[in-house]
């Protein structure tokens, strides 16, 4: 079983306008709502591929309630904490015709050290063998809020499982101890974690090997429309050039690269008994992880299995 993680899950409210122009009223062209989180928008894409996960995770509020039901109109397995504090938050995305987009991102709701014991109580059910996913933001007002993630792992050392972590900064650093099977920053975020600009792939490929030191397993790099770069546990480099298209939604796009990345591990070793995996093995989740991506990057919502396996052939 894959357990997602999304700490502050969201209502994102999509409007179209014409132009933009600060300070004047617009009429909207069009409207769109959807369910945000990074783990969210994974169980999304898995859900997609036929496989199985459950999404953990807070929600507050008439936004919370409207989270959870929206979920389970769409038949993706969830079981959110409800909390009394606050509302989740609504994230407004404003698109003009000229390409322009404007975002703001609401705060989230206030999360207590008892509602925190909660998720730790959810987090008892999984069994080695499973993969947990940590992603997303954390709300500000969390005590200790750049080792919450770092505390999961912890609270689950003990245990078998393979540690997926989609964060940034220090929330994604103080996890490395743990040796999470795989991290996915995209290539900004990881210049960011060294203080650096990486405008070359080697440079990329340095700071992942400095990750690995670290204690990270498997470090995949997205890098948008110039595809990702996987330096696995063997320190091997992979590489993997996106297709060509025209990029509609970015939304979701790093999301459905991990999907991808976990869909493609998991068929290939349903396909193979005992431990004798293909060295090919992450060669091929790696495409299918591009193929996911470059899916979502072509589209308006979240890519299905069909979509992923039209460009999944042309690679």
């Amino acid at each position: 079983m894959i357990y997602t993680v999304t700490l502050n899950p969201s209502l994102d409210y999509v409007v179209r306008v014409t132009d933009f122009d600060l300070g004047n009223l617009h009429r909207a062209e069009a409207e769109e709502l959807y369910v945000g989180g990074k783990g969210i928008n994974v169980t999304t894409v898995l859900r997609n591929l036929g496989i199985d996960s459950t999404a953990l995770g807070f929600v507050a509020g008439f936004t919370g309630r409207e989270i959870v039901s929206r979920l389970n109109q769409l038949n993706i397995f969830n079981e959110f904490i409800p909390i009394a504090q606050g509302m989740s938050r609504i994230n407004m995305k404003l698109k003009s015709r000229n390409g322009v987009e404007t975002e703001v991102n609401g705060q989230g709701p206030r999360i207590a050290a008892y509602d925190l014991e909660k998720l730790y109580d959810k987090l008892k059910a999984i069994k080695n063998g499973d993969i947990l996913l940590l992603s997303g933001s954390v709300p500000n007002h969390i005590e200790g809020r750049n080792l919450i993630y770092a505390n999961i792992c912890e609270f689950l050392r003990d245990k078998d499982i393979k540690l997926v972590v989609d964060t940034e900064g220090d929330l994604l650093l103080n996890t490395l101890k743990y040796k999470p099977f795989l991290i996915k920053p995209n290539h900004h975020e990881l210049g960011d974690l060294f203080g650096r600009e990486l405008l070359t792939e080697d440079s990329m490929i340095e700071c992942a090997l400095m990750l690995q030191r670290e204690g990270a397993q498997n470090v995949l790099i997205s890098m948008a429309g110039e595809g990702a770069i996987l330096v696995d546990a063997n320190q091997r480099v992979i590489r993997q050039k996106a297709p060509k298209g025209k990029v509609i939604n970015s939304v979701g796009a790093g999301d459905s690269l991990v999907a991808g990345f976990l869909t493609g591990l998991i068929r290939i070793e349903d396909s193979m008994s005992g431990d004798n995996y293909s060295e090919d093995m992450y060669v091929y989740a790696l495409k299918y992880s591009v193929a996911a991506g470059s899916a979502a990057a072509f589209s308006e919502e979240l890519p299905t299995e069909e979509m992923i396996e039209e460009i999944f052939r042309y690679l």
